[in-house]
Protein backbone atom coordinates (compact mmCIF):
# COMPACT_ATOMS: atom_id res chain seq x y z
CA UNK A 1 0.00 0.00 0.00
CA UNK A 2 1.54 3.08 -1.09
CA UNK A 3 1.04 6.12 1.21
CA UNK A 4 1.25 9.74 -0.02
CA UNK A 5 0.13 12.90 1.85
CA UNK A 6 -1.82 14.99 -0.06
CA UNK A 7 -2.41 18.24 1.91
CA UNK A 8 -1.10 18.42 5.61
CA UNK A 9 -4.04 20.84 6.44
CA UNK A 10 -6.10 18.32 5.25
CA UNK A 11 -4.71 15.85 7.65
CA UNK A 12 -3.93 18.35 10.15
CA UNK A 13 -8.13 19.02 10.18
CA UNK A 14 -8.77 16.12 11.70
CA UNK A 15 -10.11 15.56 15.38
CA UNK A 16 -8.24 12.53 16.05
CA UNK A 17 -9.11 12.41 19.82
CA UNK A 18 -12.79 12.73 18.74
CA UNK A 19 -12.49 10.56 16.53
CA UNK A 20 -10.49 8.50 19.23
CA UNK A 21 -13.51 8.84 21.32
CA UNK A 22 -15.97 7.73 19.09
CA UNK A 23 -13.78 4.85 18.50
CA UNK A 24 -14.10 3.58 22.03
CA UNK A 25 -17.88 4.21 21.60
CA UNK A 26 -17.99 1.35 18.96
CA UNK A 27 -15.92 -1.20 21.27
CA UNK A 28 -18.33 -1.29 24.06
CA UNK A 29 -21.38 -1.08 21.57
CA UNK A 30 -23.24 -4.42 21.19
CA UNK A 31 -23.60 -6.62 18.07
CA UNK A 32 -21.26 -3.84 16.47
CA UNK A 33 -21.23 -5.69 13.29
CA UNK A 34 -24.60 -5.65 13.23
CA UNK A 35 -25.33 -2.16 13.55
CA UNK A 36 -22.51 -0.53 11.64
CA UNK A 37 -23.74 -2.59 8.90
CA UNK A 38 -27.28 -1.21 9.32
CA UNK A 39 -26.27 2.21 10.22
CA UNK A 40 -23.19 3.19 8.06
CA UNK A 41 -23.50 7.00 9.90
CA UNK A 42 -22.27 4.97 13.41
CA UNK A 43 -18.63 4.77 12.14
CA UNK A 44 -18.73 7.85 9.33
CA UNK A 45 -16.48 10.28 11.64
CA UNK A 46 -13.84 7.36 13.01
CA UNK A 47 -13.58 5.78 9.48
CA UNK A 48 -13.08 9.83 7.79
CA UNK A 49 -10.45 10.35 10.31
CA UNK A 50 -8.81 6.76 10.11
CA UNK A 51 -8.76 7.35 5.88
CA UNK A 52 -7.11 10.47 6.58
CA UNK A 53 -4.37 8.83 8.67
CA UNK A 54 -3.79 6.12 6.07
CA UNK A 55 -3.73 8.32 3.15
CA UNK A 56 -1.95 11.12 4.87
CA UNK A 57 -0.05 10.14 8.06
CA UNK A 58 2.46 8.16 7.14
CA UNK A 59 4.50 10.24 4.17
CA UNK A 60 8.40 10.01 5.09
CA UNK A 61 8.93 14.15 4.41
CA UNK A 62 5.49 15.45 6.35
CA UNK A 63 4.49 12.87 9.17
CA UNK A 64 1.60 14.18 11.20
CA UNK A 65 2.60 13.26 14.80
CA UNK A 66 -1.30 12.94 15.89
CA UNK A 67 -2.03 10.72 12.70
CA UNK A 68 0.80 8.46 13.88
CA UNK A 69 -0.55 8.51 17.33
CA UNK A 70 -4.04 7.78 16.28
CA UNK A 71 -3.21 4.64 14.19
CA UNK A 72 -1.03 3.02 17.04
CA UNK A 73 -3.14 3.85 19.50
CA UNK A 74 -5.88 2.30 17.79
CA UNK A 75 -4.31 -0.72 16.95
CA UNK A 76 -3.50 -0.83 20.24
CA UNK A 77 -6.90 -0.93 21.95
CA UNK A 78 -7.20 -3.59 19.13
CA UNK A 79 -4.76 -5.89 20.07
CA UNK A 80 -5.07 -5.70 23.59
CA UNK A 81 -8.05 -7.66 23.61
CA UNK A 82 -5.85 -10.66 22.75
CA UNK A 83 -5.34 -10.14 26.43
CA UNK A 84 -7.30 -11.02 29.43
CA UNK A 85 -7.37 -7.99 32.13
CA UNK A 86 -9.72 -9.23 34.69
CA UNK A 87 -12.15 -6.60 34.15
CA UNK A 88 -15.14 -6.32 33.28
CA UNK A 89 -16.60 -9.32 30.81
CA UNK A 90 -18.36 -6.98 28.82
CA UNK A 91 -15.15 -5.36 27.80
CA UNK A 92 -14.50 -8.64 25.10
CA UNK A 93 -18.06 -8.38 23.74
CA UNK A 94 -16.64 -7.39 20.56
CA UNK A 95 -12.91 -9.57 20.42
CA UNK A 96 -14.45 -11.47 16.92
CA UNK A 97 -15.67 -8.74 15.30
CA UNK A 98 -14.65 -8.39 11.23
CA UNK A 99 -15.13 -4.86 11.32
CA UNK A 100 -12.64 -4.27 14.00
CA UNK A 101 -10.47 -6.90 12.42
CA UNK A 102 -10.76 -4.97 9.14
CA UNK A 103 -9.99 -2.22 10.66
CA UNK A 104 -6.52 -3.87 12.39
CA UNK A 105 -5.66 -5.32 8.53
CA UNK A 106 -5.88 -2.00 7.26
CA UNK A 107 -3.59 0.02 9.74
CA UNK A 108 -1.27 -2.92 9.83
CA UNK A 109 -0.93 -3.60 6.21
CA UNK A 110 0.18 0.27 5.31
CA UNK A 111 2.31 0.82 8.59
CA UNK A 112 4.27 -2.99 7.93
CA UNK A 113 4.89 -1.81 4.85
CA UNK A 114 5.93 1.96 5.95
CA UNK A 115 8.18 0.57 8.76
CA UNK A 116 9.75 -2.42 6.58
CA UNK A 117 11.07 0.16 3.93
CA UNK A 118 13.25 2.18 7.10
CA UNK A 119 15.66 -1.01 6.93
CA UNK A 120 17.54 -2.46 4.95
CA UNK A 121 16.77 -6.45 4.28
CA UNK A 122 19.45 -7.76 2.52
CA UNK A 123 18.96 -11.94 1.31
CA UNK A 124 21.05 -14.11 2.67
CA UNK A 125 21.99 -17.55 0.93
CA UNK A 126 23.06 -20.20 3.18
CA UNK A 127 22.47 -21.32 6.45
CA UNK A 128 26.00 -21.17 7.00
CA UNK A 129 25.40 -17.13 6.68
CA UNK A 130 22.97 -16.80 8.76
CA UNK A 131 24.04 -18.50 11.93
CA UNK A 132 26.96 -15.89 11.41
CA UNK A 133 24.89 -13.15 10.76
CA UNK A 134 23.57 -13.81 13.83
CA UNK A 135 26.07 -14.70 16.09
CA UNK A 136 27.63 -11.62 14.56
CA UNK A 137 24.33 -9.13 15.61
CA UNK A 138 24.13 -11.02 19.13
CA UNK A 139 27.58 -9.91 20.07
CA UNK A 140 27.35 -6.67 18.84
CA UNK A 141 24.27 -6.03 21.07
CA UNK A 142 25.74 -7.74 23.98
CA UNK A 143 27.95 -4.68 24.27
CA UNK A 144 26.88 -1.94 22.66
CA UNK A 145 28.86 0.65 22.13
CA UNK A 146 26.63 3.78 24.64
CA UNK A 147 23.67 5.12 22.61
CA UNK A 148 23.01 9.45 22.75
CA UNK A 149 19.69 8.63 24.61
CA UNK A 150 21.20 5.53 26.91
CA UNK A 151 23.86 8.18 28.29
CA UNK A 152 21.14 10.75 28.98
CA UNK A 153 19.23 7.99 31.27
CA UNK A 154 22.48 7.04 32.90
CA UNK A 155 24.00 10.05 33.27
CA UNK A 156 21.81 13.31 33.08
CA UNK A 157 18.23 11.94 34.01
CA UNK A 158 16.45 13.60 37.32
CA UNK A 159 13.88 11.73 39.13
CA UNK A 160 11.16 13.64 37.61
CA UNK A 161 12.48 12.08 34.33
CA UNK A 162 12.77 8.75 36.28
CA UNK A 163 9.16 8.85 36.88
CA UNK A 164 8.38 9.50 33.48
CA UNK A 165 10.55 6.72 31.97
CA UNK A 166 8.32 4.16 34.53
CA UNK A 167 4.84 5.77 33.71
CA UNK A 168 5.81 4.98 29.84
CA UNK A 169 7.83 1.89 30.45
CA UNK A 170 4.76 0.79 32.79
CA UNK A 171 2.21 0.06 29.94
CA UNK A 172 4.17 -3.05 28.82
CA UNK A 173 6.29 -3.82 32.35
CA UNK A 174 2.84 -4.10 34.07
CA UNK A 175 1.89 -7.30 31.47
CA UNK A 176 5.33 -8.16 30.70
CA UNK A 177 6.02 -11.25 28.43
CA UNK A 178 2.79 -11.63 27.70
CA UNK A 179 2.70 -11.53 23.71
CA UNK A 180 5.26 -14.93 24.21
CA UNK A 181 2.37 -16.48 25.91
CA UNK A 182 0.74 -16.29 22.41
CA UNK A 183 3.34 -18.48 20.08
CA UNK A 184 3.47 -21.55 23.40
CA UNK A 185 0.76 -24.02 22.30
CA UNK A 186 1.47 -26.66 19.61
CA UNK A 187 3.70 -29.63 19.01
CA UNK A 188 6.06 -30.41 21.94
CA UNK A 189 9.36 -30.12 20.92
CA UNK A 190 13.04 -28.42 22.61
CA UNK A 191 12.36 -25.28 21.05
CA UNK A 192 9.14 -24.77 22.40
CA UNK A 193 10.26 -26.14 26.16
CA UNK A 194 12.65 -23.56 26.22
CA UNK A 195 10.34 -20.53 25.20
CA UNK A 196 8.05 -21.93 28.02
CA UNK A 197 11.29 -22.33 30.25
CA UNK A 198 11.93 -18.64 29.73
CA UNK A 199 8.35 -17.70 29.58
CA UNK A 200 8.06 -19.33 32.59
CA UNK A 201 10.78 -17.31 34.24
CA UNK A 202 9.14 -14.24 33.48
CA UNK A 203 6.20 -14.90 35.06
CA UNK A 204 8.10 -15.92 38.56
CA UNK A 205 7.72 -19.70 37.88
CA UNK A 206 3.33 -19.27 39.13
CA UNK A 207 4.50 -17.45 42.27
CA UNK A 208 2.68 -13.66 41.96
CA UNK A 209 5.88 -12.09 44.02
CA UNK A 210 8.54 -13.36 41.84
CA UNK A 211 6.91 -12.12 38.93
CA UNK A 212 8.91 -9.49 37.08
CA UNK A 213 5.61 -7.36 36.42
CA UNK A 214 5.38 -7.39 40.54
CA UNK A 215 8.70 -6.06 40.64
CA UNK A 216 7.79 -3.46 38.18
CA UNK A 217 4.73 -2.48 40.38
CA UNK A 218 6.79 -2.28 43.43
CA UNK A 219 8.88 0.32 41.60
CA UNK A 220 6.18 2.55 41.25
CA UNK A 221 5.04 1.82 44.67
CA UNK A 222 7.86 3.68 45.82
CA UNK A 223 7.40 6.65 43.70
CA UNK A 224 3.89 6.85 44.89
CA UNK A 225 1.99 6.05 41.06
CA UNK A 226 -0.76 4.32 39.90
CA UNK A 227 0.05 0.76 39.75
CA UNK A 228 -3.21 -0.21 37.36
CA UNK A 229 -2.19 -1.27 34.18
CA UNK A 230 -2.20 1.19 31.89
CA UNK A 231 -2.61 4.30 34.16
CA UNK A 232 -0.38 5.90 31.91
CA UNK A 233 -1.48 5.03 28.37
CA UNK A 234 -2.04 8.20 27.94
CA UNK A 235 1.98 9.15 28.48
CA UNK A 236 2.64 7.08 25.63
CA UNK A 237 4.38 8.04 22.57
CA UNK A 238 3.33 6.72 18.97
CA UNK A 239 7.04 5.15 19.13
CA UNK A 240 6.33 3.18 21.98
CA UNK A 241 3.16 1.80 21.12
CA UNK A 242 4.37 0.90 17.64
CA UNK A 243 6.98 -1.04 19.80
CA UNK A 244 3.97 -3.11 21.50
CA UNK A 245 1.82 -3.27 18.38
CA UNK A 246 4.63 -5.03 16.60
CA UNK A 247 4.73 -7.61 18.49
CA UNK A 248 1.38 -8.46 18.73
CA UNK A 249 1.38 -8.61 14.85
CA UNK A 250 4.44 -10.99 14.79
CA UNK A 251 3.21 -13.11 17.69
CA UNK A 252 -0.45 -13.77 16.56
CA UNK A 253 0.49 -14.67 12.95
CA UNK A 254 2.28 -18.05 13.11
CA UNK A 255 3.50 -17.27 9.53
CA UNK A 256 5.43 -15.11 11.13
CA UNK A 257 7.28 -17.18 13.59
CA UNK A 258 10.53 -17.45 12.70
CA UNK A 259 10.42 -13.23 12.68
CA UNK A 260 9.34 -13.38 16.08
CA UNK A 261 11.76 -15.61 17.23
CA UNK A 262 14.11 -12.52 15.75
CA UNK A 263 12.60 -10.36 17.47
CA UNK A 264 12.42 -11.83 20.80
CA UNK A 265 16.22 -13.14 20.09
CA UNK A 266 16.79 -9.08 20.00
CA UNK A 267 15.11 -8.10 23.08
CA UNK A 268 16.71 -10.60 25.22
CA UNK A 269 20.21 -9.82 23.93
CA UNK A 270 19.81 -6.09 24.40
CA UNK A 271 17.84 -5.94 27.66
CA UNK A 272 20.57 -6.32 29.75
CA UNK A 273 22.98 -3.15 28.53
CA UNK A 274 19.74 -0.70 27.95
CA UNK A 275 18.28 -1.75 31.41
CA UNK A 276 22.33 -0.91 32.71
CA UNK A 277 21.63 2.60 32.05
CA UNK A 278 18.78 2.55 34.56
CA UNK A 279 19.85 0.87 36.95
CA UNK A 280 23.20 2.78 37.34
CA UNK A 281 20.83 6.24 36.92
CA UNK A 282 18.94 5.04 39.96
CA UNK A 283 22.09 4.53 41.72
CA UNK A 284 22.92 8.55 41.16
CA UNK A 285 19.66 9.61 42.41
CA UNK A 286 20.43 7.34 45.63
CA UNK A 287 17.16 5.35 45.02
CA UNK A 288 16.24 2.48 47.26
CA UNK A 289 16.91 -0.70 45.96
CA UNK A 290 13.10 -1.33 45.43
CA UNK A 291 12.74 1.58 43.16
CA UNK A 292 15.04 -0.04 40.67
CA UNK A 293 14.87 -3.79 41.69
CA UNK A 294 13.53 -4.88 38.52
CA UNK A 295 16.30 -3.70 36.09
CA UNK A 296 18.65 -5.61 38.14
CA UNK A 297 16.87 -8.78 38.23
CA UNK A 298 15.91 -8.04 33.99
CA UNK A 299 20.40 -7.78 33.78
CA UNK A 300 21.00 -10.62 35.83
CA UNK A 301 18.23 -13.23 33.67
CA UNK A 302 18.40 -11.69 30.50
CA UNK A 303 21.83 -12.54 30.06
CA UNK A 304 20.79 -16.31 30.54
CA UNK A 305 17.60 -16.13 28.45
CA UNK A 306 19.99 -14.60 25.73
CA UNK A 307 22.11 -17.34 25.47
CA UNK A 308 19.26 -19.48 25.43
CA UNK A 309 17.46 -18.17 22.82
CA UNK A 310 20.75 -18.17 20.75
CA UNK A 311 21.49 -21.66 21.22
CA UNK A 312 18.13 -23.67 21.78
CA UNK A 313 16.04 -21.28 20.29
CA UNK A 314 17.44 -19.73 17.27
CA UNK A 315 19.81 -21.49 15.73
CA UNK A 316 17.91 -25.18 15.98
CA UNK A 317 14.71 -23.41 13.90
CA UNK A 318 17.35 -22.47 11.22
CA UNK A 319 18.17 -25.61 10.63
CA UNK A 320 14.65 -26.95 10.95
CA UNK A 321 13.72 -23.99 8.17
CA UNK A 322 16.88 -23.69 6.41
CA UNK A 323 15.05 -22.01 3.33
CA UNK A 324 13.31 -19.68 5.02
CA UNK A 325 15.89 -19.09 8.11
CA UNK A 326 16.92 -15.57 6.88
CA UNK A 327 13.45 -14.37 8.49
CA UNK A 328 14.76 -14.64 11.92
CA UNK A 329 17.36 -11.87 10.91
CA UNK A 330 14.29 -10.15 9.34
CA UNK A 331 13.22 -9.82 12.47
CA UNK A 332 15.94 -9.12 14.58
CA UNK A 333 16.91 -6.07 12.58
CA UNK A 334 13.60 -4.67 12.85
CA UNK A 335 13.31 -5.28 16.37
CA UNK A 336 16.75 -3.33 16.62
CA UNK A 337 15.24 -0.67 14.68
CA UNK A 338 12.03 -0.16 16.48
CA UNK A 339 13.12 -0.84 19.90
CA UNK A 340 15.88 2.46 19.16
CA UNK A 341 13.17 4.25 17.57
CA UNK A 342 11.37 4.17 20.78
CA UNK A 343 14.30 4.46 22.95
CA UNK A 344 14.47 8.36 21.20
CA UNK A 345 10.99 8.85 21.95
CA UNK A 346 11.20 8.38 25.59
CA UNK A 347 14.34 9.97 25.90
CA UNK A 348 12.36 13.40 24.15
CA UNK A 349 9.25 12.49 26.66
CA UNK A 350 11.69 12.09 30.08
CA UNK A 351 13.36 15.88 28.71
CA UNK A 352 10.01 17.59 27.95
CA UNK A 353 8.90 16.37 31.55
CA UNK A 354 12.24 17.76 32.99
CA UNK A 355 12.01 20.92 31.73
CA UNK A 356 8.40 21.37 33.50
Amino acid sequence: MHLKIESTAEVSDIDYQDAERQFVQLLHLGDLDQKVAKKSTLKEPFEDALECALSGGLDEAECEPQALLFLQRILYRINRLKLFWYDDLENYTNEGSHYLFGIQSRIESAWQNWDSSHINIEPIDTIVEVRKTLRHRVTEDLDPKPSAEGLYFRNEMTKIGYRRLLAIASLDGLVEASQLSRVLGGVGNEVQSMLTRIFSEEYGKGILARKHSTYFSIMLEKFKMDTRPEAYFDLAPWEVLANINHSFFLCERKRNFLRYIGSLLFFEVSVPAAFENYKLAGERLGLSPEAANYWGLHIKEDQRHGRWMVDDVALPLVDRYPDLACEIVWGYDQQRFISARASQAIARSVREAESG
